[in-house]
């Protein structure tokens, strides 16, 4: 992001622009909305903008800037449509350094101002870092289209109501009533007029100052395998609803910065093999939080009921009469398929397709290695990147075919993606010569289809 977006208050702050022409009206139609006190220098302007100096707007001066004009000025808009021109009122402006802005000059101008959306109070500022400003417009009209004309009296209505509803509590209690007034209240009574409005907001009020005090709820959600777009619909309003997110070390920052920004955000994450927060750690925090009234939620790569201790977490909110509710997932073995263009199942090759574990809590995880090894046979093994040799023993000397097609499927979802097509003869020297450093689903008796995914086989083993 080269360019943050800022609302600047405009409130009496002196801004000048130098122009008089159809890049200073484009400019000016949008200022005028501001409560800047704006000065034009043109000695030559648009007729417009002569109206708009006599109607008080704005003052126009008939001459060209000067350095004194730009004193004590808060942004400088270069608009004179000339490069001679536009590069003396930049000299003026960084002499006197103030910020400026050079109509269609990005790398000229100290900020840009972006395509918006004005519902007054409510504005949406739309920019593209200058790369797309065709894109902007089209983003804009789509806004203004599907928000209403009335939602800036909504606001202003809720911002002056804000004082009053300091009476409920901090957090879920407040969101749901604003949530409430902005969804259902408000725009079922504002056709009805802004009385009515007010009256309806008191109303809701005393209907949310009675109820009882929210308790607190722990939502277990699966955040699939790492691209926000497997995000599951439901999944995505947890993370909006939630105070208390606590997730696990498989969940992309991508899908975490879809969480609200004042939701507390803790890691629980784990690795194999490695120093990471206890199970019984993890435990006491959901408890800490949910018994303290906070909307939690416990954010699980994949899915949350796929070698994720679910069951241990369910068990310490029963212990402490805490409500929960489970939402699923994507899992690896899903992603991880679809990555190879294969299917877990097939008529005629296989009838079932397990889920296993590479490696438990007493180490390398058993199997019944001896249906496992049979021709044919599918399985998603997880955590199996460290136990690769022990499962290509135990595999082979169950019978199982040393060119039985097995697959590493690295990052799988993410744009960094890696697949490792080998055969479980293979399996450990292909494992070691790749040197995968991310989370990496093992497929047993699956290929990529060339077909489909050629271009992902970063690694073959013959």
């Amino acid at each position: 992001m080269q360019h943050y977006p800022v609302f600047f208050n405009t409130r009496a702050a002196r801004i000048i622009l130098s122009g008089g022409g159809e890049a200073a009206l484009a400019k000016l139609r949008l200022l005028m909305k501001t409560e800047a006190n704006l000065h034009v220098f043109a000695p030559d302007a648009a007729p417009e903008i002569i109206d708009w100096a006599n109607a008080g707007a704005l003052t126009l001066h008939r001459r060209a800037l000067k350095a004194e004009d730009v004193a004590g000025a808060a942004l400088v808009y270069a608009a004179d449509e000339d490069e001679a021109r536009d590069s003396q009122t930049a000299t003026l402006a960084h002499s006197a350094r103030v910020l400026l802005n050079i109509v269609d000059n990005l790398e000229g101008s100290d900020f840009i101002t972006p395509a918006i959306v004005d519902r007054d109070p409510v504005t949406i500022a739309i920019g593209t870092e200058g790369a797309a400003p065709v894109l902007a417009r089209q983003i804009k009209a789509d806004l203004e289209a599907r928000l209403p004309s009335s939602l800036g009296a909504l606001a202003r209505i809720g911002k002056a109501f804000r004082h009053a509803a300091d009476t409920l509590p901090m957090g879920r209690a407040r969101r749901a009533f604003w949530s409430e007034y902005y969804t259902k209240t408000g725009p079922a009574s504002i056709s009805k007029g802004e009385a009515a409005t007010k009256a309806a907001l008191d109303t809701l009020l005393a209907q949310h100052v009675a109820e009882a005090p929210a308790e607190g709820h722990v939502v277990f959600a699966g955040a699939g395998p790492g691209d926000p777009e497997l995000l599951t619909l439901k999944a995505r309003r947890a993370l909006h609803e939630a105070d208390v997110v606590i997730y696990d070390r498989l969940v992309s920052p991508a899908i975490l910065e879809l969480a609200r920004r004042e939701a507390l955000m803790l890691s629980a994450g784990k690795e194999g093999f490695g120093a990471a927060m206890s199970q019984a750690d993890i435990n006491a925090l959901i408890v800490k939080h949910a018994s303290a009234g906070a909307q939690v939620l416990r954010l699980k790569g994949g899915d949350p009921a796929v070698f994720a201790r679910l069951d241990e977490e369910i068990e310490a909110c029963e212990a402490h009469d805490i409500a929960f509710s489970i939402i699923p997932g994507i899992t690896a073995a899903s992603a991880s398929a679809a990555a190879l263009g294969q299917s877990l199942t097939k008529r005629g090759r296989n009838t079932e397709a397990r889920l296993v574990t590479g490696h438990d809590m007493q180490g390398y995880a058993d199997q019944d290695w001896k249906s496992l090894a049979r021709a044919g046979e599918v399985a998603a093994i997880y955590m199996g990147k460290r136990a690769a040799r022990f499962i290509q023993g135990r595999l082979l000397m169950h019978g199982a075919a040393a060119n039985t097609p097995v697959s590493l499927v690295e990052n799988a979802s993410l744009p960094n993606q890696r697949i490792v097509a080998t055969t479980l003869g293979q399996l450990p020297s292909a494992l070691a010569e790749a040197a995968l450093t991310g989370p990496a689903l093992t497929l047993l008796g699956l290929a990529p289809r060339d077909a489909v995914v050629p271009t992902l086989k970063q690694e073959v083993a013959q």
